[in-house]
């Protein structure tokens, strides 16, 4: 691979409460060779998501250190949340951004992948970097989160980890490691504590349920807000853009006489989609991205 390309990783931890928790896990990414650029936490999903980009070597320390700090300082015995989670280290993917390629992130995942096997943590690979059909999507390969897997493993065929021990680690669970492009966490607030209509509307969202193709969506309590959420992933936001997913989700929030109250992206995004949904909203007639005027000084 080479050393001067740059690879995004962006690994989320089962812990959104503890800001000490959250600080020690970013300060042992942050390194030379690696710049954090975000690190988002909520209280709800019991969730952070740490942003950080580099060379590809000192990318995959950074998330070894991430991930060993937070198998020290995260029980999930007693984790309580309502995104879904099997691990502390719930999921590390790694992203091709500049001098590399898919191939080059997916032997990066597997890199990873085998130290924190080696670490004691059972490693499944998903997406780019998955071994087998089954284990291309991250949600069937966290089916049953870590009260499920810590039957499952070493007892079920089917779940035997890529990397690791064939028995879930006591309190660090286990960890997807994967190869993918850019996604987009997209959120929508509802005016409502109804949580069955948020999981309705979910359901009319995502892509394996007939909705949208490249999307991927829960329902959501946010208990601290007396609302609920449609809790989004969007995997490719050029074939399924933004306000194509927030426009469904107004349609059918209107079906049961609830209110859109807000939105919001967790994590970084890419301008390009941003610039899709002004298109879109401001029906702007042939706009470039590169009349974005931060995006022209990078460059």
């Amino acid at each position: 691979m080479n050393p001067n390309a740059l690879v995004q990783c962006v690994p989320n931890f089962s812990e959104g409460r503890r800001p000490e928790v959250i600080e020690a896990i970013a300060g042992a990414i942050a390194a030379q060779g690696v710049r954090v650029l975000s690190v988002s936490a909520d209280a709800d999903h019991n969730r952070c998501v740490i942003t950080f980009v580099g060379e590809p070597g000192a990318v995959a320390q950074a998330a070894i250190r991430g991930a060993e700090v937070a198998m020290r300082l995260i029980d999930l015995n007693q984790h309580r949340g309502n995104h879904p989670r099997m691990g502390a280290v719930d999921v590390i993917p790694f992203v091709p951004i500049s001098g590399c390629d898919m191939a080059d992130c997916v032997a990066l995942a597997r890199r990873v992948g085998e130290a924190l096997g080696n670490m004691g943590l059972p490693v499944f690979l998903y997406e780019e970097a998955a071994t087998r059909p089954d284990r291309r999507n991250l949600a069937d390969v966290r089916r049953g989160e870590f009260e499920g897997l810590r039957e499952q493993i070493g007892v079920d065929p089917a779940k035997k980890p890529d990397f690791g021990p064939e028995k879930i680690h006591p309190t660090a669970g286990c960890t997807a490691v994967g190869a993918r492009m850019p996604l987009i966490a997209f959120n929508v607030n509802l005016g409502t504590s109804d949580l069955s209509i948020a999981k309705k509307i979910a359901k009319a969202v995502r892509g394996s349920s007939g909705g949208l193709v490249h999307c991927k969506a829960l329902g959501i309590p946010l208990a601290d807000r007396g609302q609920v959420q449609v809790s989004m992933n969007m995997v490719n936001y050029k074939e399924t853009p933004l306000h194509r997913a927030f426009e469904l989700i107004k349609l059918e929030a209107e079906r049961y006489g609830v209110p859109v109250v807000g939105s919001e992206i967790v994590g970084l995004v890419p301008v390009d989609a941003l610039v899709g949904v002004a298109r879109h909203y401001l029906r702007l007639e042939g706009f470039k991205s590169d009349q974005v005027l931060e995006k022209r000084l990078v460059e």
